[in-house]
């Protein structure tokens, strides 16, 4: 399961599991490219299945499932194709003109291919959406149970510094990011006028004066937009510390991936030794960085994506590929190709990334979070600093400090579906008023950790505490739901070895 975007020229909003048998519906143009062909892959352990749009059958499947196109021809493709009486449920699109050609490539991209990664349009890359025969729901539970590698290199990357780089990005964000340590990082917001999320963030600060910040590839030319235009107001105003010149480094050839799961403190035994720092006994409920060498830095941190520790790498590109070994500049050398494969690391591609981050409760942009969303509404108002509560001073301050001394009139939760998974956009309705609409799902999955649907939404408040029964509307009929806390699944940071 997962949200795909610019898949060979269409937007995916939504992907779904259907039952044990089928772990991901994907969407193809025809392998010569003509735009009128349109399949659907659905991948199985062990093979890979093309059927023509829309209806999938097989002996071991225990339902069907059919593609939906848009809302508007929804019924008209399933009477066509399917038969008026099977429901749809899978994907809803929108249409992108995106070709493979137009595809950037992250610095790893060799290395997927050669460990047969079946490769997809993402965000404008081409990125990996599984290994070999190793399926979506064993990825996922093996990051569950030990390690797996995750390719993050397609997120935007960037430097910004100067004088005053850190009174400006905590105008951007609502982040006490001065009282920040060094080598530390924090999830933040980018917010427009109105408080509306333009961009989820790590802000890690590496000096004083410098921070390495990133965010979605798939806001990478609205984040740069936005950069420029209030770095270019900045540095030309006077008064409150501007003035004083900021610049961004957008940071191309540099790659970034993840190791993460419940075993990693076991498996990182390199025995690199980071400023008298034994990176075994690093505590990840604290978020850690570390510059071993100019072309290499290393975080240890919680994961934002599945709730278990992780240890993100963040490496230079030499001639547009990664340079997999290094030495520091305290004499130690790195090997990051053995770091990355050695067991039990697994390669971990886009949709156990998906489950992962949803089971974890965290937001996906596009989905979860959107211009229109307040980090109050989101659930997200414990990236706000305390002082920055007091003060305000940050873009859209108005707003969210309202909102936070006033409430909200909706709220993200989570739900459990037992019966059926709930996609992106089911509506949701009170139990004592089923013709009254409450909410909406944002996002939705069968848990291959829970063996449950879950689900994330917005739900008016008063609707929003946990127990409460609703109503969601699964394929044109009311289903029974329950608002949950998230995240859904417990976190399993390694908080370092009991003292002896």
């Amino acid at each position: 399961m997962i949200c795909l975007r610019d898949l060979d020229g269409f937007l995916v909003r939504d992907g779904c599991i259907f039952n044990a048998y089928i772990y991901q519906a994907v969407l193809f143009y025809s392998a010569r490219g003509r735009p009128g062909r349109l399949f659907v892959g659905i991948f199985m352990e062990h093979m890979v299945v093309l059927y023509k749009l829309v209806i999938i059958r097989s002996r071991v499947m225990t339902s069907m499932a059919a593609v939906q196109l848009s809302r508007t021809i929804a019924s008209r493709v399933s009477t066509k194709f399917v038969g008026p009486n099977v429901p749809l449920h899978g994907i809803t699109l929108a249409r992108r003109f995106a070709t493979a050609t137009d595809l950037r490539k992250t610095i790893l991209h060799d290395y997927h291919v050669a460990n047969q990664a079946k490769m997809v349009p993402f965000a404008g890359y081409s990125m990996p959406l599984q290994y070999g025969t190793v399926g979506q729901i064993a990825s996922h539970n093996h990051v569950r149970q030990s390690v797996g590698l995750f390719d993050v290199s397609h997120m935007l990357q960037s430097y910004i510094s100067g004088p005053s780089a850190t009174a400006f990005l905590e105008y951007l964000t609502p982040s006490s990011l001065s009282s920040l340590p060094e080598f530390s990082s924090t999830l933040s917001v980018l917010l427009n006028e109105n408080g509306g999320i333009i961009d989820d963030t790590i802000i890690s600060k590496h000096a004083p004066d410098v921070y390495y910040v990133v965010t979605n590839a798939g806001r990478r030319e609205r984040d740069l937009a936005w950069f420029q235009e209030q770095i270019e107001k900045w540095n030309n105003e006077e008064g409150k510390g501007r003035g004083k010149e900021v610049n961004i480094e957008v940071l191309e050839n540099w790659g970034l991936v993840a190791l993460q799961g419940a075993r990693l403190h076991k498996f990182w035994k390199t025995g690199i030794t980071i400023e008298n720092q034994d990176p075994r006994q690093q505590r990840f409920y604290k978020i850690s960085a570390r510059l071993i060498s100019p072309h290499l830095c290393l975080a240890a941190q919680r994961s934002l994506i599945s709730r278990e520790s992780v240890v993100m790498l963040h490496v230079e590109a030499t001639q547009g590929k990664m340079d997999l070994r290094y030495v520091s500049s305290l004499g130690h050398t790195v090997n990051i190709t053995e770091l990355i494969s050695k067991p039990p690391v697994q390669l971990t591609g886009l949709g156990a990334r998906d489950s992962l981050r949803l089971e974890a409760g965290m937001c996906l942009y596009g989905n979860d979070l959107d211009e229109t969303t307040s980090p109050v509404e989101a659930g997200l108002s414990w990236v706000i600093g305390k002082s920055r509560k007091e003060k305000g001073g940050f873009i859209g301050a108005e707003t969210v400090l309202k909102q936070l001394k006033e409430g909200v009139t909706r709220r993200r939760v989570g739900f459990v579906i037992p019966e059926a998974p709930a996609r992106e956009g089911a509506k949701i309705f009170a139990v004592d008023s089923p013709e009254t609409q409450i909410g909406v799902v944002t996002s939705g999955i069968p848990s291959p950790t829970l063996g449950t649907n879950i689900a994330m939404g917005y739900i008016k408040h008063g609707h929003h505490k946990k127990g409460t029964k609703v109503l969601i509307d699964v394929r044109k009929k009311l289903r029974d739901a329950e608002v949950k806390g998230m995240p859904f699944v417990p976190t399993k940071y390694w908080k370092g070895a009991a003292p002896s």
